[in-house]
């Protein structure tokens, strides 16, 4: 029976709406990110990964990467690390901080994040990877999940030897991106390896890489038995793809619907990282939303030589007028910042801000 990519499904008691599970990327999957992913039908968001050292050192900037807004459940704020004890506190402050599941990075192929003993570096320390499982999930009263690549080198099948050793160290589910650390993100995901890993373990476990259409989508799920699928690289600045895997409504946004689209998302990643930060940070963005032949690429490049985010909604308006009125009527669904909690000794809030 064809799984449908609309239903709910189960991380223990966590229901998740739909089967498609927005990625964690780092520079990338900040709250408004998150926020809007869910708006267009992913059924699970996550952060991107935060470092454990930079919680338990209260690194201002860490912290921040714990926002929770109420409008992005279920949400799974993703921990990376190497030492049980400090993983294990930091799950504690990301379940205070309201995240519905703590995941685990042990797949990153960055130098900087294996060095430290982390990342795709776990999977050569199966040993190391479950105490750190067994801490974390000894910690929290949440589900503990944990991302991974196939393994370090080429051809690798290490993945199948440790998710089983992982699931009996207390992972609540596994996300498999089937290619090798070394591979970074050439060649493909082989996806015959996520289709083992479901046959040995009796958790869910989500697939990971290459899923960029509907068709693709549904066929990783038909042919694995993965629970869900894993959007990431497809969904920058397109959360139209999103909403195409989900509901099959493949109907390409008017140049209204992404300037106004792109202008909540300046806003919202203004009030989170502020004014200085965020105006670098979006660049890459405007790239993203004015491509896929929406907009001339001489107003791209216009658009990035711009030196403050105010200029560049007072552009896009320019170009896109009836975009005002969908700004709005997006902006009017937004949680109220005066609903904010602060959470006891961090310098955030369950919304945002701080």
């Amino acid at each position: 029976m064809q799984a449908s990519l609309n239903e709910p499904w189960h991380l223990r008691e966590v229901e998740i709406p739909t089967r498609v599970v927005l990625a964690p990327m780092a520079g990338v999957s900040v709250q408004a990110f998150r926020r809007q992913g869910r708006r267009f039908g992913a059924g699970l968001v996550c952060s991107e990964m935060v470092s454990c050292a930079g919680i338990e050192h209260r690194n201002e900037r860490t912290l921040g990467y714990l926002r929770v807004a109420g409008d992005e459940h279920p949400l799974a704020i993703q921990i990376f690390g190497s030492e049980p004890a400090v993983m294990a506190e930091a799950a504690r402050m990301v379940e205070a901080a309201g995240a519905d599941i703590v995941d685990m990075n042990f797949g990153c192929p960055v130098r900087k994040v294996t060095k430290t003993g982390a990342g795709a570096h776990l999977l050569e320390q199966p040993g190391l990877a479950c105490r750190i499982t067994e801490a974390v999930a000894s910690a929290v009263s949440v589900p503990v999940t944990v991302k991974m690549r196939r393994g370090v080198e080429d051809g690798s099948r290490a993945c199948l030897e440790l998710g089983p050793q992982l699931v009996e160290a207390g992972a609540a589910g596994l996300a498999l991106h089937p290619r090798s650390a070394h591979q970074m993100y050439t060649g493909y995901a082989d996806h015959t390896l996520t289709a083992e890993l479901v046959d040995l373990v009796d958790v869910p476990v989500v697939a990971s890489g290459d899923i960029g259409s509907r068709a693709k989508a549904q066929a990783v799920l038909d042919s694995t038995g993965a629970v869900a699928v894993m959007v990431g690289r497809g969904a920058q600045g397109n959360p139209w793809a999103i909403r195409d895997i989900v509901l099959g409504d493949g109907e390409p946004p008017s140049r209204e619907e992404v300037a106004a689209e792109l202008i909540v998302f300046v806003r919202e990643t203004v009030r989170e990282l502020g004014e200085r930060r965020a105006s670098g940070f979006l660049k890459k963005f405007y790239g993203w939303y004015l491509g896929h032949g929406r907009f001339p690429k001489p107003f791209k490049q216009e658009i990035v030589q711009l030196a403050s985010t105010e200029e560049v909604v007072t552009r896009l308006l320019a170009a896109a007028p009836g975009a005002a009125e969908i700004v709005e009527r997006l902006e009017a669904e937004l949680p109220n910042p005066e609903d904010e909690v602060l959470l006891e000794g961090m310098p955030i809030s369950i919304y945002g801000g701080g």
